[in-house]
């Protein structure tokens, strides 16, 4: 009998993180929880490797030469998995209480549920809005980008894209959660053929909870539980990051975020609906692609 749950963690050079979050796995994790954890080091030059091998030797480490990317370095894991459920979560967070035995009761419970995701809440107390959220539509990303899911947060039309229409504080059905913490069974991941290789950073968990409900699975987001999340530590995009990024690091991660909104545009867009005005579409991405660039070069980072 497989066992219950392998928790996959993509890392690069966040050395110290990734110790604290394996941690915090075990601190939680009782004498009867059935779990593996594997970590994907991607080419880190901070001795990742190294240490979670001395501190933790029973997790297994997949080395890679490269960094490959979210997609492609969790994609690493694929050979070893062999578990009924599949945890993918990031090496720059911490677990808070039973998170990881609660959401997989929902799949143990709710049969109809292919993936959960949890409330994933930033140092400074906000909720990171990625975890709740809508796909990125013609309509939503056009309401998105002019302000109006602002403007009118509780309006399911204006704001499908941000779900601010959706109370986080209550468990539902959602379109969209963030790789962040997103756990699915193992049988649809297979399905949906993992993490698409196409994305290299932002955007990857999008494409698979697409990818989800295209299957007709449904996606669940638990507000009762939640995981701490210093965003930025890889990309270095964030205020609430742990850690300092070099700036090519973290320009990278901004062409990487917009290369992400191109690459679903040409993937779906078409299936999604019409798009007359898709130049328009395609002008908003390369002016908010060049907005986080020119903030980065005076030093600026995301909220």
């Amino acid at each position: 009998m497989a066992r219950s749950l392998d928790i996959v963690i993509n890392t690069h050079n966040v050395r110290d993180l990734v110790v604290e979050s394996i941690n915090s796995i075990y601190k939680q994790k009782g004498k009867t929880d059935d779990w593996r954890l594997i970590v994907v080091d991607m080419a880190s030059s901070d001795g990742t490797k190294e240490l979670v091998q001395e501190k933790f030797p029973e997790v297994d480490v997949v080395a890679s030469k490269n960094n490959l990317g979210f997609a492609k370095g969790n994609n690493l894991a694929r050979k070893l998995v062999n578990a009924e459920y599949v945890l993918f979560l990031n090496p720059d967070t911490k677990i808070v209480g039973k998170v990881i035995q609660n959401t997989i009761r929902v799949l143990d419970e709710r049969k109809d549920i292919e993936a959960v995701g949890c409330r994933v809440m930033l140092p400074n107390g906000k909720l990171d809005y990625s975890c709740h959220r809508g796909l990125p539509t013609i309509w939503n990303t056009l309401s998105y980008w002019a302000g109006l899911a602002k403007i009118f947060p509780k309006s399911k039309f204006f704001a499908g894209y941000t779900a601010t229409y959706l109370d986080y504080h209550y468990s539902h059905e959602i379109e969209c959660i963030s790789g962040t913490y997103l756990l699915i069974r193992k049988k649809v991941l297979d399905k949906v053929e993992w993490w698409d290789e196409d994305y290299f950073w932002n955007g990857e968990d999008i494409e698979m909870c697409f990818r989800i409900k295209k299957l007709g699975g449904k996606i669940w987001y638990e507000a009762g539980e939640e995981i701490l999340h210093y965003k930025g530590s890889s990309s270095g995009l964030w205020s609430t990051a742990k850690v300092g990024v070099p700036k090519e690091t973290r320009v990278r991660s901004a062409k990487s975020a917009a290369y992400a909104m191109r690459i679903f545009i040409r993937k779906h867009w078409r299936e999604l609906g019409p798009a007359p005005i898709i130049a328009i579409v395609w002008l908003g991405v390369w002016l908010l692609e060049k907005y986080r660039l020119a903030k980065l070069k005076v030093g600026l980072k995301y909220a």
